[in-house]
């Protein structure tokens, strides 16, 4: 993991797909990713940025909302099948970058909070009966999987918002 940083980020409008997963499925919603691509494609329109995974709400032990989405320059007005529009919202975000195989990201992810916790960093996240709902958590894919195979090469960088400005 890299030092995180604190990045302020615009407003990204986005077209996903949302699936409820657990650790052991989260394959459903990866999956969807060549989905949401193809879609793209479909209807003439380019990636605005690289795709990535928002976890909107987080139980490691039970449940997972997340969501396979890429960035869009247009706004979509409503859902079209599976995918549907949204929009990440401007803020400060906690950043770091992690060049490794995937698996490594759930220990990346802790380091990423407690380093965070550390600084006193306050995250854009509530307690729900579901789990921890987030403002806004990515895990951008910096890594076309189509050019680089070798998943232990893969660039990944995690975003997360941050509820306030930290003072200093």
């Amino acid at each position: 993991m890299s030092v995180p940083v604190l990045v302020a980020r615009p407003e990204v409008t986005y077209v996903g797909i949302r699936r409820p997963v657990t650790m052991t499925t989260f394959h459903l919603v990866a999956d969807r990713l060549p989905d949401v691509l193809g879609w793209l494609d479909a209807h003439s329109l380019a990636p605005a940025g690289p795709p990535f995974f928002r976890y909107h709400v987080i139980d490691m032990e039970r449940e997972l909302l997340v969501e396979a989405g890429v960035p869009v320059d247009e706004r979509l007005a409503h859902p079209d099948g599976d995918v549907t529009p949204g929009v990440l919202p401007a803020g400060t975000y906690a950043v770091t970058t992690h060049v490794g195989h995937p698996d490594e990201l759930v220990q990346v992810t802790a380091d990423l909070l407690a380093y965070g916790d550390g600084h006193g960093w306050v995250w854009d996240r509530r307690d729900t009966p579901q789990g921890d709902a987030w403002g806004c958590r990515l895990e951008l894919l910096l890594t076309d999987p189509r050019v680089e195979p070798d998943m232990s090469r893969w660039e990944t960088q995690l975003a997360f918002r941050l509820a306030d400005p930290p003072s200093a």
